[in-house]
């Protein structure tokens, strides 16, 4: 048995019941499409961005001035749409964030693998949390959000220091609070494991097991991974996908917690039917309410019922 084998036996034996509707906030769980989805979709053939894939990130600045309009900022992956196509890092622009505006300079990196990001504002610089080539974790930062420098691949290692098994390890999230960066991350989506770093360089598993696990209703049997994490009223939100091997479907999902280790879930999920095939949540503020948006593989506008 390996180490991901006995983590996951170890959390099912251990694993908290589905946590009652009453404890999310309903402007989390509860949603209506946009009538304008798809809002974004591949630019198809002919482009380098045929087709996009997984997760992106929305940003969304506040208006410069009174009257002006906030500006949403999406990055997203495009690529060929072939298994091996190099997956490239593009950004588009919107007002409204429904009518949306390609970057006239994608793809933003023309020969660095990108994919399945996310991004941290912290001190006046953007953190891209994100998969390179192999599903290796890597980091890069930006001051402006085109200009991208790659810090290197994230340096992941098991509580007692050592090197984490080798292998995959993506779709990572990261945190920052009281000094403290956390890193969450999967391992070929079989749980979500969750380390820190005070220095960003080196990254320490605050357990050996993960501590989000697949299961046990079906639309999640399986396959785990979280695509944010969203503090509110003191509590942790996890917004994430899972599915059921072979079934080529891949489900919404919400969890909560209270100090990023144990989490309960959503005892209604999933957030829309199976058969939808929306995944990787994001749930966003656009200076008035929430909305959700899903990512793979078009993107989907959700406003709060």
């Amino acid at each position: 048995m390996n180490l991901i084998q006995r983590g996951l036996l170890l959390v099912l034996l251990v694993w908290p019941l589905s946590v009652r509707a009453e404890h999310f906030p309903s402007q989390f769980v509860s949603f209506a499409p946009a009538p304008e989805n798809p809002v974004f979709i591949g630019a198809g053939p002919g482009h380098w961005d045929v087709k996009i894939r997984e997760r992106g990130w929305i940003l969304v600045d506040a208006p410069k001035a009174p009257g002006d309009k906030p500006l949403f900022r999406m990055w997203y992956t495009g690529y060929d749409g072939t298994r091996e196509g190099i997956k490239r890092l593009g950004l588009a622009t919107s007002s409204d964030g429904m009518q949306w505006t390609r970057h006239p300079g994608n793809p933003l990196i023309a020969d660095l693998w990108v994919e399945d990001m996310m991004i941290v504002r912290h001190e006046g610089t953007l953190f891209m949390f994100a998969e390179g080539r192999d599903d290796q974790a890597q980091l890069l930062k930006s001051v402006d959000g085109l200009s991208w420098e790659r810090v290197g691949q994230l340096d992941v290692r098991l509580a007692n220091g050592q090197p984490i098994e080798a292998g995959p390890y993506g779709t990572p999230v990261g945190h920052f609070e009281n000094g403290v960066w956390y890193l969450f991350y999967e391992r070929r989506d079989a749980g979500v494991w969750l380390a820190t770093s005070t220095d960003m360089k080196v990254w320490k598993n605050v357990q050996d097991e993960p501590v989000l696990v697949p299961g046990p209703e079906a639309h999640e049997q399986d396959l785990i991974a979280m695509n944010q994490l969203v503090k509110h009223e003191g509590r942790y939100y996890a917004f994430y996908h899972g599915s059921k091997k072979g079934s080529g479907l891949w489900s919404s999902n919400v969890a909560v917690s209270d100090d990023l280790k144990s989490w309960r879930k959503f005892d209604r999920n999933p957030l829309f039917p199976v058969t939808d095939n929306k995944s990787s949540p994001l749930l966003i503020h656009d200076g008035q309410r929430f909305r959700l948006y899903t990512m793979h593989d078009q993107v989907r506008l959700h406003f709060v019922r």
